[in-house]
Formats: structure tokens, sequence, C-alpha cells
């Protein structure tokens, strides 16, 4: 083995282990998160303007916390490829379980994690009532809060240079990624029957009109956000993608 060889060896072998180290330390970090919250947060119930946190639904009637899941799942499962699977830029023949960790970082875990952490940075620099009420500092600590709020988003960054992915065609992944929002939409209406309020505070403020075209917006900005994670594999992965392509023509 030559030289170049050898040091291109070494350096596949230390960029592949902090690749790994990278899964290991978001799914531990996202699973004790979820841990956590659904263990030892709990929002009081009695007082007239915590009544918005009705037992209704749980912890998974909120978008950060399914998100939360998705992201551990997401994990996980790049764990488990990094050593019974494939990271191979431009495979033959992905394993499953590649395949699926590829659909689910395009489809669901970038898109959402971005929805979710540019959404309620947002709307808590504009208003954090409308989002997170000071009411809920006691109970919901501050690294929980940049775990579910913050993390998701420097992680999944991280994982779009790090990593390569085929994304799926684009009307498969959009649609994907449209049944799970319109899923969470119904859900969240599910959960204001039953429990008389909104899930989320701005909802409260926004009448019939408004909230249809707040709907709309935050569908069309997660979609958007699809596009996004979709350009920006192409162009940091512009190599890859072309040699992809070439493969399966």
């Amino acid at each position: 083995m030559g030289t170049a060889a050898r040091t291109n060896s070494v350096y596949g072998g230390v960029y592949g282990a902090l690749r790994t180290l990278m899964h290991l330390t978001a799914a531990v970090q996202f699973t004790y998160g979820i841990y956590y919250d659904y263990s030892y947060v709990e929002f009081p119930t009695t007082e007239p303007e915590m009544r918005i946190h009705h037992p209704f639904g749980g912890k998974f009637k909120y978008l950060t916390f399914l998100d939360a899941l998705i992201q551990a799942l997401y994990y996980i499962v790049s764990l488990v490829n990094d050593f019974v699977g494939t990271n191979e830029l431009a495979p033959k023949r992905p394993p499953a379980i590649r395949q699926f960790k590829d659909w689910l970082m395009a489809t669901l875990a970038f898109p959402v994690a971005l929805n979710v952490g540019v959404t309620f940075w947002t709307l808590y620099a504009i208003d954090r009532e409308l989002v997170f009420p000071k009411v809920l500092d006691p109970v919901f600590p501050s690294w929980l809060n940049h775990v579910l709020h913050t993390n998701i988003v420097v992680f999944i960054v991280l994982e779009l240079f790090t990593s390569y992915r085929a994304y799926p065609k684009r009307s498969k992944g959009l649609t994907g990624l449209t049944i799970f929002m319109g899923a969470y939409l119904v859900w969240i209406h599910i959960v204001k029957h039953y429990s008389g309020v909104w899930v989320y505070p701005v909802l409260e403020v926004l009448q019939l009109p408004q909230r249809i075209v707040f709907f709309v917006a935050v569908i069309g900005f997660t979609l958007a956000l699809y596009l996004v994670g979709e350009f920006l594999n192409n162009t940091v992965w512009a190599k890859e993608v072309k040699l992809a392509k070439r493969k399966s023509n």
C-alpha cells in the first residue's frame, strides 16, 4: 500500500470514528431529553394561565416532542448503519438500514427539525408568551429547552455536512412530509376538540381566518425546508450526487 493510500485510509478511519461519535452523542442526548421530558416535566393545570397544558394527548401533542422522537430515531438508525450498514457514498445495492436512514433524514429529520427550531425561536423573540410562557421556567429546565429547540438544528446541520444521503424522488419526499404535517394538524384539532384549548398559546389569539393562514404558512414553510435540504445536499455533495446518478443509469 502506497503512502497516499495509507494516509487516505487513516483519514477515512478517523473521519468515520468522529461521525460515529457524533451519532452516538446525538442519540444519547435526544433519547435522554425525551426520557427526562416525559418522566419529570409536569405542567401544572390548576392555575388559569396553565390550562393550555391540558393533560389530553400528553407530551405527544407537541411537535417539539414528536420531533425529538424523530431525531432520536434518526441518530439511532445512523448509529446502527455505522456498524452493520454502509456509509459508502454511492453503494450499488444499499442495505435497507441505509435506505431508511437516507429517507428519514430527507423527508422528516431535516425539515421538521428546522421547522421546530426556527419557528420556536422566532416566536420566542417576538413574544415568548405565545410559545413558551415564563410560568414554564420552574418546571422546564433551560438545558432541556436547548436540547429540544436548539441542538436539533445544530446536529442536523452537522449531519448534512458530514454524511451524504441519496434523496428520494422529490414527489415521494414531499408527499411523505405533507402526510406527516397534515396528520399533525388533524391531531391538534382533535386535541382542541377534547380538551377545549389549543396546543399552542399563539393559536388562542388567532381568529379562524388567521389560523387558516397560519396553518398553510407552516406547511408551506416546512415543504420549503425540504427543498432547502435537498438543495444543500446537492450542493455540498455535488460530486457524489453526479456519481450516484451515473451508477443508476
